[in-house]
Protein backbone atom coordinates (compact mmCIF):
# COMPACT_ATOMS: atom_id res chain seq x y z
CA UNK A 1 0.00 0.00 0.00
CA UNK A 2 3.02 2.42 0.72
CA UNK A 3 5.00 1.63 -1.78
CA UNK A 4 1.95 2.33 -4.40
CA UNK A 5 1.46 5.06 -2.51
CA UNK A 6 4.51 6.59 -3.37
CA UNK A 7 4.31 5.81 -7.30
CA UNK A 8 1.55 7.98 -7.12
CA UNK A 9 2.87 10.58 -5.34
CA UNK A 10 5.87 10.24 -8.37
CA UNK A 11 3.66 10.41 -11.08
CA UNK A 12 1.64 13.66 -9.61
CA UNK A 13 5.53 15.16 -8.98
CA UNK A 14 6.58 14.78 -12.24
CA UNK A 15 3.52 16.05 -14.05
CA UNK A 16 3.39 19.44 -12.00
CA UNK A 17 7.01 19.73 -13.43
CA UNK A 18 7.79 21.78 -16.02
CA UNK A 19 10.16 20.68 -18.92
CA UNK A 20 12.99 22.95 -19.78
CA UNK A 21 15.22 23.09 -22.88
CA UNK A 22 18.61 25.15 -23.24
CA UNK A 23 19.72 25.21 -26.54
CA UNK A 24 23.19 26.56 -26.71
CA UNK A 25 23.82 25.38 -22.82
CA UNK A 26 27.36 25.51 -23.16
CA UNK A 27 27.40 29.50 -23.43
CA UNK A 28 28.01 31.81 -21.00
CA UNK A 29 24.11 32.61 -20.45
CA UNK A 30 23.11 28.47 -20.78
CA UNK A 31 25.64 28.00 -18.32
CA UNK A 32 24.35 30.09 -15.76
CA UNK A 33 20.68 29.13 -16.31
CA UNK A 34 22.36 25.74 -15.35
CA UNK A 35 24.64 27.68 -12.12
CA UNK A 36 21.07 29.14 -10.93
CA UNK A 37 18.57 26.37 -11.60
CA UNK A 38 19.46 24.66 -8.50
CA UNK A 39 16.74 26.98 -6.49
CA UNK A 40 14.03 26.03 -8.96
CA UNK A 41 12.39 22.66 -7.44
CA UNK A 42 9.92 22.55 -9.95
CA UNK A 43 11.95 23.09 -13.21
CA UNK A 44 13.19 20.36 -15.13
CA UNK A 45 16.37 21.12 -17.21
CA UNK A 46 17.38 19.71 -19.97
CA UNK A 47 20.98 20.91 -21.31
CA UNK A 48 21.94 20.70 -25.07
CA UNK A 49 24.50 21.71 -27.49
CA UNK A 50 24.77 21.57 -31.08
CA UNK A 51 26.42 18.49 -30.71
CA UNK A 52 23.05 16.94 -29.50
CA UNK A 53 20.59 19.16 -31.86
CA UNK A 54 21.64 21.16 -35.10
CA UNK A 55 19.04 24.17 -34.98
CA UNK A 56 20.11 24.64 -38.29
CA UNK A 57 19.20 21.45 -39.70
CA UNK A 58 15.23 21.79 -39.63
CA UNK A 59 15.07 17.75 -39.46
CA UNK A 60 17.00 17.25 -37.07
CA UNK A 61 15.32 20.32 -34.78
CA UNK A 62 11.94 18.48 -35.27
CA UNK A 63 13.32 14.69 -34.64
CA UNK A 64 14.85 15.88 -31.45
CA UNK A 65 11.84 17.32 -30.26
CA UNK A 66 9.11 14.78 -31.38
CA UNK A 67 10.83 12.38 -28.76
CA UNK A 68 11.06 14.88 -25.94
CA UNK A 69 7.81 17.07 -24.72
CA UNK A 70 8.98 20.53 -23.20
CA UNK A 71 6.87 23.22 -22.27
CA UNK A 72 9.96 25.98 -22.72
CA UNK A 73 12.72 26.58 -24.76
CA UNK A 74 15.04 28.53 -24.23
CA UNK A 75 17.01 29.42 -27.24
CA UNK A 76 20.93 30.96 -26.18
CA UNK A 77 22.64 29.33 -29.06
CA UNK A 78 23.72 32.20 -31.71
CA UNK A 79 26.59 33.38 -33.82
CA UNK A 80 27.91 35.97 -32.08
CA UNK A 81 31.07 36.90 -33.53
CA UNK A 82 30.46 40.34 -34.56
CA UNK A 83 33.62 41.00 -36.29
CA UNK A 84 33.79 37.50 -38.52
CA UNK A 85 29.70 37.74 -38.95
CA UNK A 86 30.66 40.70 -41.54
CA UNK A 87 32.95 38.10 -43.79
CA UNK A 88 30.09 35.10 -42.88
CA UNK A 89 27.01 36.21 -42.87
CA UNK A 90 26.02 33.39 -44.75
CA UNK A 91 26.88 31.79 -41.38
CA UNK A 92 25.59 34.28 -39.04
CA UNK A 93 22.18 34.41 -40.73
CA UNK A 94 22.06 30.44 -40.89
CA UNK A 95 22.46 30.00 -37.14
CA UNK A 96 20.70 33.54 -36.29
CA UNK A 97 17.78 33.75 -38.69
CA UNK A 98 17.06 30.24 -39.94
CA UNK A 99 17.54 28.36 -37.00
CA UNK A 100 15.83 30.61 -35.11
CA UNK A 101 13.13 30.12 -37.37
CA UNK A 102 13.44 26.12 -36.92
CA UNK A 103 12.97 26.47 -33.16
CA UNK A 104 9.73 28.58 -33.45
CA UNK A 105 8.09 25.56 -35.94
CA UNK A 106 8.59 23.39 -33.13
CA UNK A 107 7.47 25.47 -30.95
CA UNK A 108 4.09 25.94 -32.55
CA UNK A 109 4.35 22.37 -33.35
CA UNK A 110 4.86 21.10 -29.86
CA UNK A 111 2.64 23.93 -28.19
CA UNK A 112 5.63 24.66 -26.10
CA UNK A 113 6.67 28.53 -25.47
CA UNK A 114 10.01 29.94 -27.05
CA UNK A 115 12.01 32.10 -24.78
CA UNK A 116 15.11 33.92 -27.13
CA UNK A 117 17.86 35.91 -26.47
CA UNK A 118 18.64 38.81 -28.59
CA UNK A 119 20.58 42.16 -28.40
CA UNK A 120 20.93 45.60 -28.23
CA UNK A 121 22.67 45.51 -32.20
CA UNK A 122 19.13 45.83 -33.61
CA UNK A 123 19.53 49.22 -33.60
CA UNK A 124 21.69 51.77 -35.22
CA UNK A 125 23.06 54.13 -32.45
CA UNK A 126 22.10 57.38 -33.32
CA UNK A 127 19.63 57.98 -30.67
CA UNK A 128 20.88 59.89 -27.14
CA UNK A 129 18.36 58.36 -25.10
CA UNK A 130 17.68 54.84 -23.86
CA UNK A 131 15.77 52.60 -26.51
CA UNK A 132 12.32 51.07 -26.06
CA UNK A 133 11.22 48.11 -27.74
CA UNK A 134 8.97 50.60 -29.88
CA UNK A 135 12.18 52.15 -31.02
CA UNK A 136 12.97 51.76 -34.90
CA UNK A 137 14.90 49.31 -35.58
CA UNK A 138 18.09 49.52 -37.76
CA UNK A 139 21.16 47.40 -37.49
CA UNK A 140 24.67 48.89 -38.99
CA UNK A 141 26.72 45.17 -39.08
CA UNK A 142 25.39 41.71 -40.40
CA UNK A 143 25.45 40.35 -36.75
CA UNK A 144 22.56 42.45 -36.22
CA UNK A 145 20.66 42.27 -39.02
CA UNK A 146 20.77 38.54 -38.76
CA UNK A 147 19.29 38.68 -34.98
CA UNK A 148 16.84 41.13 -36.16
CA UNK A 149 15.57 38.09 -39.13
CA UNK A 150 15.40 35.77 -35.66
CA UNK A 151 13.03 38.08 -34.12
CA UNK A 152 10.87 38.58 -37.52
CA UNK A 153 10.40 34.93 -37.93
CA UNK A 154 9.46 34.54 -34.35
CA UNK A 155 6.84 37.43 -34.45
CA UNK A 156 5.65 35.46 -37.65
CA UNK A 157 5.48 31.92 -36.34
CA UNK A 158 4.70 32.28 -32.75
CA UNK A 159 2.16 33.42 -30.04
CA UNK A 160 3.62 32.14 -27.51
CA UNK A 161 7.20 33.39 -27.08
CA UNK A 162 9.38 35.65 -25.76
CA UNK A 163 12.46 37.70 -27.24
CA UNK A 164 14.78 39.10 -24.62
CA UNK A 165 17.00 41.62 -25.97
CA UNK A 166 20.02 42.41 -24.01
CA UNK A 167 23.34 44.57 -24.00
CA UNK A 168 26.96 43.49 -23.11
CA UNK A 169 26.75 39.90 -21.57
CA UNK A 170 29.25 39.01 -19.16
CA UNK A 171 29.39 36.19 -16.59
CA UNK A 172 32.21 33.81 -14.77
CA UNK A 173 31.27 31.44 -17.62
CA UNK A 174 32.73 31.22 -21.22
CA UNK A 175 34.79 34.15 -22.72
CA UNK A 176 33.64 37.36 -22.69
CA UNK A 177 35.21 41.42 -21.75
CA UNK A 178 34.82 40.68 -17.95
CA UNK A 179 37.02 37.38 -18.48
CA UNK A 180 39.16 39.33 -20.94
CA UNK A 181 39.99 42.34 -19.02
CA UNK A 182 41.07 40.32 -15.72
CA UNK A 183 43.15 37.95 -17.62
CA UNK A 184 45.22 40.68 -19.31
CA UNK A 185 45.54 42.47 -15.83
CA UNK A 186 47.74 39.24 -15.07
CA UNK A 187 50.01 39.44 -18.21
CA UNK A 188 49.68 42.93 -19.83
CA UNK A 189 51.53 45.64 -18.34
CA UNK A 190 49.48 48.43 -20.45
CA UNK A 191 45.96 48.26 -22.08
CA UNK A 192 43.76 50.78 -24.15
CA UNK A 193 40.24 50.50 -24.75
CA UNK A 194 37.81 52.36 -26.47
CA UNK A 195 35.21 55.44 -25.15
CA UNK A 196 33.37 55.44 -28.28
CA UNK A 197 30.93 52.98 -27.61
CA UNK A 198 28.07 53.38 -24.59
CA UNK A 199 25.99 50.41 -23.76
CA UNK A 200 25.37 48.61 -20.90
CA UNK A 201 27.28 45.97 -18.91
CA UNK A 202 24.92 42.96 -17.75
CA UNK A 203 25.72 40.23 -15.98
CA UNK A 204 24.48 37.02 -17.33
CA UNK A 205 23.28 35.57 -13.90
CA UNK A 206 20.69 38.10 -13.65
CA UNK A 207 19.13 37.19 -16.78
CA UNK A 208 19.24 33.70 -15.62
CA UNK A 209 17.08 34.70 -12.74
CA UNK A 210 15.17 36.87 -15.16
CA UNK A 211 14.09 33.87 -17.77
CA UNK A 212 14.02 31.37 -14.61
CA UNK A 213 11.57 33.47 -12.72
CA UNK A 214 9.39 33.99 -15.94
CA UNK A 215 8.92 30.50 -16.35
CA UNK A 216 8.43 29.35 -13.21
CA UNK A 217 5.79 32.14 -12.90
CA UNK A 218 4.16 30.91 -16.08
CA UNK A 219 3.38 34.22 -17.31
CA UNK A 220 2.15 35.06 -20.03
CA UNK A 221 2.49 38.60 -21.47
CA UNK A 222 4.29 37.55 -24.53
CA UNK A 223 6.36 39.65 -26.75
CA UNK A 224 9.38 41.54 -26.82
CA UNK A 225 11.53 43.11 -24.35
CA UNK A 226 14.40 44.78 -22.85
CA UNK A 227 16.44 43.45 -19.92
CA UNK A 228 19.52 44.64 -19.13
CA UNK A 229 21.29 45.71 -15.87
CA UNK A 230 20.79 49.62 -15.29
CA UNK A 231 23.06 52.57 -15.72
CA UNK A 232 25.41 53.28 -18.42
CA UNK A 233 28.89 53.12 -19.63
CA UNK A 234 31.82 52.85 -22.14
CA UNK A 235 33.91 50.13 -22.42
CA UNK A 236 36.79 51.89 -20.42
CA UNK A 237 34.81 52.47 -18.05
CA UNK A 238 33.89 48.71 -17.55
CA UNK A 239 37.14 48.09 -17.56
CA UNK A 240 38.00 50.34 -14.87
CA UNK A 241 35.46 49.07 -12.91
CA UNK A 242 36.50 46.10 -13.28
CA UNK A 243 40.02 46.54 -12.00
CA UNK A 244 39.18 49.23 -9.82
CA UNK A 245 36.78 46.49 -7.97
CA UNK A 246 39.03 43.21 -8.27
CA UNK A 247 41.99 45.09 -6.62
CA UNK A 248 44.29 44.87 -10.53
CA UNK A 249 43.76 48.35 -11.11
CA UNK A 250 47.69 49.17 -9.71
CA UNK A 251 48.90 45.93 -11.76
CA UNK A 252 47.93 47.58 -15.49
CA UNK A 253 47.80 51.12 -16.84
CA UNK A 254 44.89 51.42 -18.40
CA UNK A 255 44.22 54.34 -21.23
CA UNK A 256 41.53 55.74 -23.90
CA UNK A 257 41.04 56.23 -26.93
CA UNK A 258 38.04 57.34 -29.07
CA UNK A 259 39.44 55.46 -32.42
CA UNK A 260 39.43 51.94 -32.07
CA UNK A 261 39.01 50.43 -36.01
CA UNK A 262 37.05 47.44 -36.07
CA UNK A 263 36.15 45.53 -39.46
CA UNK A 264 32.32 45.75 -37.98
CA UNK A 265 30.52 49.07 -37.54
CA UNK A 266 28.95 49.19 -34.33
CA UNK A 267 26.28 51.30 -32.78
CA UNK A 268 27.62 54.07 -30.60
CA UNK A 269 24.92 54.01 -28.52
CA UNK A 270 22.96 51.40 -27.68
CA UNK A 271 21.78 51.62 -23.73
CA UNK A 272 18.09 49.63 -23.49
CA UNK A 273 15.16 50.88 -21.67
CA UNK A 274 13.83 48.07 -19.68
CA UNK A 275 10.63 50.34 -17.83
CA UNK A 276 8.14 48.27 -19.66
CA UNK A 277 9.91 45.22 -18.56
CA UNK A 278 10.18 46.23 -14.70
CA UNK A 279 6.81 47.98 -14.51
CA UNK A 280 5.25 44.48 -16.18
CA UNK A 281 7.10 42.16 -13.81
CA UNK A 282 7.88 43.90 -10.80
CA UNK A 283 11.57 43.62 -11.33
CA UNK A 284 13.84 45.52 -9.68
CA UNK A 285 16.99 45.19 -11.63
CA UNK A 286 20.53 46.15 -10.24
CA UNK A 287 22.59 48.82 -11.28
CA UNK A 288 25.71 47.01 -13.06
CA UNK A 289 28.52 48.15 -10.91
CA UNK A 290 26.58 46.85 -8.13
CA UNK A 291 26.05 43.58 -9.99
CA UNK A 292 29.25 43.68 -11.24
CA UNK A 293 30.46 44.42 -7.39
CA UNK A 294 28.82 41.24 -5.94
CA UNK A 295 29.81 38.59 -9.26
CA UNK A 296 33.64 39.54 -8.47
CA UNK A 297 33.03 39.43 -4.31
CA UNK A 298 31.25 36.18 -4.99
CA UNK A 299 33.56 34.78 -7.87
CA UNK A 300 36.18 32.11 -6.67
CA UNK A 301 38.63 32.97 -9.47
CA UNK A 302 38.40 36.72 -9.37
Amino acid sequence: MNENLTKIKQIISEKDMVRVVIIGASGQLGQCIKNVHKKYGKLEIISTTSQDVDITNSQEVNNFFEKKHFDYIINCAAYTNVEQAEKESEKAFLVNAEGVKNLAEVCKNYDATLIHISTDYVFDGKKHTPYTEKDRTNPINEYGKSKLKGEEHIQYILDKYFILRTSWLYSEFGHNFYKTILKKSQTEKELTITTSEIGTPTNANDLAKFILDLIESARQEYGLYHYSNFGEASWYDFAKEILTVSGKHEAIMLKKTDNYPTFAKRPVYSVLNKENTTRLFGLTILDWKESLRKLIIESPDK
